[in-house]
């Protein structure tokens, strides 16, 4: 436990604002405190706006391939403390360590995408499009731009909006989820040792009140916002009606189905991985497995099977740990009570597997629910945690439909070896992201993380060159240069 607050980052400096609430940073592992921090308001917003705002003038303005060669000594930079940020997530969020380093890794990627500004910004050109008269198009930076980010990744989602953000000209106010503000602080002292200018990149601390004051604040231009539903919703209405552009990616109901001709050991591994890494914990998590046919009782029993081995552990200090806990005791119990609720429905069997329950921390023996039907409440909402549905319907065609009355639209995986179930699915499914044989469907930083529905709120994504589009707005120069000058200058 350390009793020294955790500081926002604000202009180039740690600041701890003044007279504030603080809440316990805990390791979810242990349930042991772990930091003390200081919530933040309205007041530490308008001095990050300011900072981001003065400093927006000289970095906006800087050729782009100096803006570049400061996102590469950044990736170089946390490719050298790659571990060390991965332990981070580990200590403040539960993760276990080759999660968290997936982590680390796939925010990189997002950074290495960004190092490639200057061509994604070039905008195009058409001579004489009439009469003398040339065209072509720019990409700007928009102004000041803002993040509110969740505690399920706490390196990637920042890293989603950060990087690309600044690389395109903007300069940045992060909020990140007040239980895991240790690894958005490192994200901060790491950038500004590869050379980034004071006040382009800020953090604030903090809960509602700083949401609030990111949506309404007239000097910030665009909010990127990763969290549930029903926040997502609040900020996309609240930032919009306030004249800003929003991206609000929300929560999932995300299914995993498997057809009698797939490959069973490969299918069970990503099926394992997909609903219960990260102790399901993430908006691509399959919560939901759909097995047509032999499938569902052949998978039933390899994914019992699997949950009888899977050990539940403190990563930091256990090896084999294939699940670490869930975030808090308010998840913890908020799961038991959907459990409990399942087990008193005769229709329907809980299976828990055999791994115990380390005694500290917020641990969850991970579930396997069978017999869900799609009027139940356990297929319709998301319970974000270690709980997976087993679902039977009796053909691919009443499975889509399954699938499709549910109103989010992140992800959908298919497990066949038929390329024609896989070409009909992957067709008619209403989702944004959709895998064949892949468990968890998330695209690399080169695609936009294209949720539907229910699961995103605005128009361009986070990441590829949706995200490029997000950050940037487009202008239109004609040039008209007459050739009666020069003749009149007889050259």
């Amino acid at each position: 436990m350390t009793d020294r607050p955790i500081a926002g980052f604000i202009n180039g400096l740690w600041t701890i604002p003044t007279d504030a609430a603080c809440s316990d940073v805990m390791n979810p592992s242990t349930g042991a405190v772990i930091g003390i921090l200081p919530h933040g308001g309205a007041r530490d917003v308008e001095l990050a706006v300011e900072a981001a705002s003065r400093a927006f003038i000289d970095w906006s303005a800087r050729p782009v391939s100096d803006r570049a060669k400061i996102l590469h000594r950044y990736r170089m930079i946390l490719a050298e403390h790659q571990e060390e940020l991965s332990r981070l997530i580990c200590l403040e969020n539960g993760k276990t360590l080759e999660e968290a380093r997936g982590d680390v890794l796939r925010g990189m990627e997002v950074v290495e995408f960004a190092c490639n500004i200057p061509h994604l910004l070039k905008g195009e050109s058409l001579p004489q499009v009439a009469e003398e008269i040339d065209g072509i198009t720019t990409r700007e930076p928009i102004g000041v731009c803002a993040g509110v980010t969740p505690f399920n990744f706490p390196v990637m989602v920042p890293m989603w909006m950060f990087p690309l953000a600044i690389a395109c000209g903007n300069t940045f106010i992060l909020k990140p989820s007040e239980k895991v503000p240790l690894s958005a602080n490192r994200l901060a002292e790491l950038f500004l040792e590869a050379g980034l200018p004071d006040g382009v990149f800020n953090v604030v601390h903090g809960s509602r009140d700083v949401v609030d004051a990111l949506c309404t604040h007239p000097g910030i231009r665009a909010v990127s916002f990763v969290g549930s539903t029903r926040v997502a919703k609040q900020v996309y209405e609240t930032a919009t009606r306030h004249g800003k552009r929003v991206q609000a990616a929300g929560g999932a109901k995300n299914v995993l189905l498997v057809m009698p001709d797939a490959d069973l050991d490969s299918t069970t591994r990503a099926v394992m991985g997909s609903a219960f890494g990260c102790a399901g914990q993430r908006c691509m998590a399959g919560s939901l497995l759909m097995g047509i046919g032999s499938a569902a009782d052949a998978m039933r029993e390899r994914v019992c099977g699997a949950l009888d081995v899977l050990k539940l552990g403190n990563p930091l200090e256990e090896d084999g740990v294939g699940m670490g806990p869930v975030i808090d005791g308010d998840s913890r119990d908020r799961l038991r009570t959907i459990l409990e609720s399942v087990s008193q429905d005769k229709t329907q069997q809980v299976v828990r597997g055999r791994c115990p329950e380390p005694d500290i921390g917020y641990f969850l023996k991970p579930a396997l629910v069978d017999n869900v039907r799609p009027e139940q409440p356990l297929f319709q909402q998301e319970a974000f945690g270690p709980i997976l549905s087993l679902v039977r319907p009796t053909s691919l065609d009443e499975a889509i439909a399954w699938m499709n009355r549910l109103p989010y639209g992140n992800g959908a995986t298919i497990f066949t070896s038929s390329g024609a179930a896989a070409r009909d699915f992957s067709r008619r499914i209403h989702c944004g992201m959709v895998g064949v044989n892949v468990g968890v469907p998330a695209p690399m930083a080169i695609f936009p993380f294209s949720g539907w529905g229910e699961s995103f709120f605005g128009d361009l994504h986070v990441q590829g060159m949706e995200g490029v589009y997000f950050y940037t707005r487009q202008k239109v120069i004609l040039s008209r240069w007459d050739r009666g000058y020069i003749r009149k200058q007889g050259w």
